[in-house]
């Protein structure tokens, strides 16, 4: 009876040990739920605050009085060579650009498409200053003015322009004009004429 009575002993020892050891945990689980909880509580709050001031800088852009430059192109019946280039300056004008930047334009050549007929045109422009008159890089504008042979000639002429070293076609009152993309050309023209020795 007495090697009953033992295991019985022990069991309750084991009991009490397992009984603290389980309520530890417990208290553990509820201090790792309360931490949870706030955790939770913090990140949705941050993603609150977030997410509102992304709406607040989004109404901000959208109330930003810029509006994008363009103007009234003329219809393909009155186009002649030098009318598509006052027209090509005329838009340049509505772009935003400091006044040390000076371009020129002149016609390129003329193509003959299946439906229609391009006229191209380049713009040059560069910053001259009193050191360096004459500058040593300069970035160009590629404009295409394109008539229709099959649209009705009272229908505006299309413009679109290239960027020297760029593939992206801009089209006139859809995208604004960037100082930054002329002295991007610039720059990377600079460095690499340092880069080559004669």
């Amino acid at each position: 009876m007495q090697g009953i009575k033992k295991p019985c002993y022990l069991l309750g020892i084991m009991s009490v040990t397992d009984a603290s050891a389980l309520r530890q945990i417990m208290d553990m689980e509820e201090e790792d739920e309360a931490i949870r909880e706030k955790a939770q509580s913090l990140i949705e709050t941050v993603i609150k605050g977030v997410k509102e001031q992304l709406e607040a800088l989004q109404k901000k852009e959208r109330e930003a009085d810029y509006v994008i430059g363009n103007i009234q192109w003329i219809a393909c019946k009155d186009f002649t060579v030098e009318r598509g280039r006052q027209q090509i300056e005329e838009y340049i004008s509505t772009w935003e650009f400091h006044e040390s930047w000076l371009h020129w334009s002149d016609f390129l050549k003329e193509e003959q498409l299946k439906y229609s007929k391009r006229y191209h045109y380049r713009v040059r422009w560069s910053i001259p200053t009193c050191r360096k008159p004459i500058p040593q890089a300069t970035a160009c504008i590629y404009f295409i003015v394109e008539i229709s042979n099959i649209k009705p000639p009272t229908l505006p002429i299309e413009v679109f322009f290239i960027l020297e070293s760029n593939r992206l076609i801009h089209r006139p009152g859809r995208c604004r004009f960037r100082e930054k993309w002329l002295k991007d050309i610039i720059e990377s023209k600079m460095i690499l004429m340092e880069s080559i020795t004669f």
